[in-house]
């Protein structure tokens, strides 16, 4: 997989907020994912969780996608490569 340029990966994002379709996440898969971590399968997870969890995850990927972007810059580098990633991952977790 080839490193995304910072330069691209702003376009595609204003693209993305500029169109009418917006990438979301699965019900099914969000609620695949909350009941993964659950000690007693009677538990059941609610639709209002679902879209809430769902709704985190896109705010939670659009900001690590931001963060990644502002990395790449400050480092005066034209490509986003994994590192800029890893770098900045520590405080977005601390953040959420």
């Amino acid at each position: 997989m080839q490193p995304i340029t910072a330069e691209s990966a702003l376009v595609d994002q204003l693209k993305m907020a500029e169109s009418s379709t917006e990438i979301t996440f699965k019900k099914e898969t969000v609620s695949k994912l909350l009941s993964s971590f659950f000690k007693e399968e009677k538990t059941k997870v609610g639709a209002d969780a679902v879209l809430l969890m769902a709704e985190m995850l896109h705010v939670f990927v659009q900001e690590a996608a931001q963060r990644t972007i502002k990395q790449a810059e400050a480092e005066d580098c034209d490509r986003m490569d994994i590192e800029h990633f890893e770098k900045i991952l520590p405080q977005l977790l601390l953040d959420f």
